[in-house]
């Protein structure tokens, strides 16, 4: 298991930018890759953005060229750079890890409280 605690967040006008971080303890060491999700009120929780430790990057397609994930030096880290924010953006932003198992990678799903992000019109 793996304890995620997500940190950033807060209130921004629709076209600024926030930035989400995430800090991973525990078995820190099975982890090959680390991302985000959100959930909107009302919605269910959806994937945002993941990166490899090897750098590969994968991204939901209503992000694709706003937001920018990166991972820390020490590889327990994750961040969430989201720039020309929309209204539609506004949700609980979730940090999740995955490790390998076999040829794939499977989430952990150790959920964290998660921070907020809201973008007003």
């Amino acid at each position: 298991q793996v304890q995620l605690v997500e940190s950033g967040g807060g209130l921004v006008q629709a076209g600024g930018s926030l930035s989400v971080s995430c800090a991973a303890s525990g078995s820190i060491f099975s982890i090959n890759a680390m991302g985000w999700y959100r959930q909107a009120p009302g919605k269910q929780r959806e994937f945002v953005a993941s990166r490899t430790n090897g750098g590969s990057t994968n991204y939901a397609d209503s992000v694709k060229g706003r937001f920018t994930i990166s991972r820390g030096n020490a590889k327990n880290t994750v961040y969430l750079q989201m720039n020309s924010l929309k209204p539609e953006d506004t949700a609980v932003y979730y940090c999740n890890a995955w490790r390998r198992v076999g040829v794939r990678d499977v989430p952990y799903n150790d959920w964290g409280q998660g921070t907020q992000v809201t973008v007003s019109s």
